[in-house]
């Protein structure tokens, strides 16, 4: 899976369901990846409560991370969503 496709993804699941544990879960990923300064620390024992496809996003997802980055035009508009969706703007 590509990462626009990742994010795309991930965006679709919590624009769903913003208050479900695999969008808060994925939600707390995106914002942990944009921390690299920081040495992206995420509870990885939290994929564990995340169903297949769920957990497949959060590889992709940190698989972009390390390939692309993160910060440009598409993730930047991708994060905006995702908050909008999880703060119930």
């Amino acid at each position: 899976m590509s990462g626009g496709d990742a994010l795309a993804q991930t965006v679709a699941l919590i624009e769903a369901a913003p208050e479900s544990a695999n969008a808060l879960t994925l939600y707390a990923l995106v914002n942990t990846l944009e921390f690299e300064r920081a040495g992206w620390l995420f509870k990885l024992t939290k994929l564990k409560d995340m169903g297949a496809d769920a957990r497949g996003l959060a590889y992709a997802l940190m698989e972009h991370a390390v390939q692309q980055g993160v910060g440009d035009a598409d993730w930047q508009q991708a994060k905006a969503r995702m908050d909008r969706a999880v703060r119930g703007v």
